[in-house]
């Protein structure tokens, strides 16, 4: 990959009265990325590790991915051109680079994976799997669903490829299902980095509902009776010596 452009600012003064003025500091990451290979190219605006826009080279236009209420800022008509370009010359620099560092090895950085529903599971009720890939490079990966020990990937679904601010990737696989008693899921991750396939298993467990404070309850009001009883007895007794 080609080009990885980094830009922190920035520093904020809030004034809370007339006659005082705080100076806040405040840090953002500002990340623009043009990344590419052979057969592969990315555009990308971020600030803050979330991503704010990106160049799709499938549906050939650029598409805002923070919602409107983030205030993710504009950018002007020709920025996915701009994007198309940039790639261009990005691969042209890319086969230069290769040619003078004489094919240096590809860095590879290995995925941790991991797998929890989205939802409180309850038995019958619908939900979602997540499978969440983080920290690996190259992008090239390979995802696999199963249910007791069934292929179903297919019925899961993948996010499109995370730019992290250390130029690793992060990935979100999905899998919608209803819990039953006994289920066991697997997510299967193979990478490059990766000596063997990383397995993350999860089972189905429902949580039964708690038994502490009702024992708790039933102890104190055995003791409480057995008190009245004590108390009972030696009041009769203290009466028949009187």
């Amino acid at each position: 990959y080609a080009l990885f452009l980094l830009v922190v600012c920035v520093c904020v003064c809030v004034c809370v009265c007339t006659n005082c003025c705080f100076l806040v500091s405040v840090q953002h990451r500002d990340i623009a990325l043009v990344l590419c290979s052979e057969t592969f190219g990315e555009r990308i605006y971020g600030l803050d590790g979330e991503e704010k826009w990106h160049a799709d080279f499938r549906l050939k236009k650029g598409v805002m991915t923070l919602p409107q209420f983030a205030d993710p800022g504009y950018y002007p008509e020709g920025a996915y051109e701009t994007a198309v370009s940039e790639i261009e010359v990005c691969k042209s620099n890319l086969g230069t680079m290769l040619k003078a560092y004489k094919n240096p090895a590809e860095p590879k950085d290995a995925p941790q994976s991991a797998i929890y529903s989205k939802n409180r599971v309850e038995l019958g009720s619908k939900n979602t799997l997540i499978c969440y890939i983080s920290g690996f490079y190259p992008a090239r990966i390979g995802v696999s669903w199963t249910r007791n020990n069934v292929n179903v990937t297919s019925e899961a679904s993948l996010s499109r490829y995370y730019i992290t601010d250390d130029g690793t990737f992060n990935l979100v696989s999905a899998l919608s299902f209803t819990p039953e008693e006994g289920d066991i899921y697997t997510c299967t991750v193979e990478h490059v980095a990766l000596d063997r396939p990383q397995t993350k298993t999860w089972e189905v467990q429902v949580e039964l509902p708690g038994v502490g404070a009702s024992v708790f309850c039933g102890v104190g009001l055995a003791v409480g009776l057995l008190g009245v009883a004590v108390g009972t007895f030696f009041l009769v007794k203290g009466n028949n010596c009187n």
